[in-house]
């Protein structure tokens, strides 16, 4: 049997009213749902939405590396 993995990236977006880690973790946690042997992830782009002069919503777009089954 080989020791050699294959992986494979998917772009997300989460989002939180609270903070930027909130919203990397619900992508996580949402993902967790649906994809198996999640192993790192990548934040791209973080951005956000003001509203009344204050921050009213953070988004993060993130790259989660998983590997595929039986690699």
């Amino acid at each position: 049997m080989s020791n050699h993995h294959v992986y494979k990236k998917v772009e997300v977006v989460g989002s939180s009213p609270n903070s930027i880690d909130d919203a990397i973790r619900a992508a996580i946690a949402e993902c967790a749902k649906t994809i198996r042997y999640m192993e790192w992830f990548e934040v791209k782009e973080t951005r956000g939405h003001i509203a009344d002069d204050q921050v009213a919503h953070f988004q993060v777009v993130l790259q989660i590396g998983f590997r595929i089954a039986g690699s």
